[in-house]
């Protein structure tokens, strides 16, 4: 009997993936998004469920009887149930690795966005302001070089790692905090949070989302964070304090670069949306992770793990 395979979301992958390749383990079912109501129904029939965000809970699980192994479109591993799937023998895999670069790169990304001010020269000369202005130049945004300054990483895991690579390439002086404790090396200086963000120019997390970290940036250190420095984060929302960065964005000249927000997509009521300097803050919808080569990397683990799992039942 060929294996009955869905894919619950297939919007957050992108439709340019292309998706065929899982056609050779069985017949693939799709559907762009999944509704909490519509999960069950949808997974009775399989016996491989692919998901990214898509939650599968116990109950879930316990009533679709085929259900051999699902795959997270993804690493992290909190929008299923771990323990009921052992309990009922239901295999589950994620992918890791996959984005590494693309996070990355966007970190990068969304400094220079914000140290360099562009959102204000591309407008000045889409208005026509600088045609106007009879200057050759325009530096009244000033912004300054990373070279020299330094730079704090949140979270020493293999994305910290990477960013603090080329962050010293282009010249800073990199420092880090382990939200775990876990993670040492003598490549950088390891600072307590309140030092590191006290002495830091560019701030950047790369942290997972737990009791440890939650709220970790909030109204009692975000004032430490010096005049002018860059607060980035591209680990998890709930790791900043949103209601207090907005706050402080306000009330001093500090900016902040967010991936990722406690509730995705973000909420309109939320205090980040009203602030009055929004110069200083630069908000993506959760897209650090998706360059085209990790999107690509991670369809491959996924078949990577449906081909080991099959093999492994043979």
């Amino acid at each position: 009997m060929r294996k009955q395979i869905v894919i619950l979301d297939t919007e957050t992958l992108g439709e340019d993936l292309d998706l065929s390749a899982l056609e050779r383990f069985g017949d693939v079912t799709r559907y762009k998004n999944t509704l909490p109501q519509e999960t069950l129904e949808r997974i009775i029939p399989a016996h491989i469920v692919i998901s990214n965000k898509v939650v599968l809970t116990e109950e879930m699980m316990q009533k679709a009887p085929r259900l051999e192994l699902i795959c997270i479109a993804a690493t992290g591993m909190n929008n299923v149930d771990l323990e009921a799937a052992r309990r009922l023998k239901i295999a589950v895999k994620n992918v890791a690795g996959y984005s590494t670069q693309s996070v990355v790169q966007h970190t990068f990304s969304m400094l220079f966005y914000l140290l360099e001010h562009m959102k204000y020269y591309d407008q000045i000369v889409q208005e026509g302001l600088w045609s106007i202005s009879g200057l050759f130049t325009d530096v009244s945004h000033p912004f300054y070089e990373i070279h020299g300054k330094k730079w704090g990483i949140i979270g020493l895991g293999t994305i910290g790692q990477e960013v603090a690579k080329v962050a010293t390439a282009f010249g800073s002086a990199v420092s880090y905090y382990s939200t775990t404790g876990k993670h040492h090396t003598t490549d950088y200086i390891e600072q307590p949070l309140d030092v590191l963000l006290e002495t830091s120019d560019i701030i950047s997390i790369h942290a997972p989302l737990n009791e440890k970290t939650y709220n970790l940036i909030n109204e009692t250190n975000l004032p430490l964070i010096k005049k002018k420095a860059v607060l980035l984060n591209l680990g998890r929302g709930g790791i900043i304090n949103e209601t207090d960065l907005a706050y402080e964005l306000d009330r001093r000249e500090i900016y902040a670069g967010l991936d990722v927000l406690e509730k995705e997509p973000i909420d309109m009521q939320n205090r980040l949306m009203q602030i009055e300097h929004k110069e200083r803050l630069l908000i993506t919808p959760h897209i650090a992770w998706t360059s085209i080569e990790a999107r690509k990397k991670l369809l491959e683990g996924i078949v990577t793990n449906i081909k080991s799992f099959l093999q492994e039942q043979k």
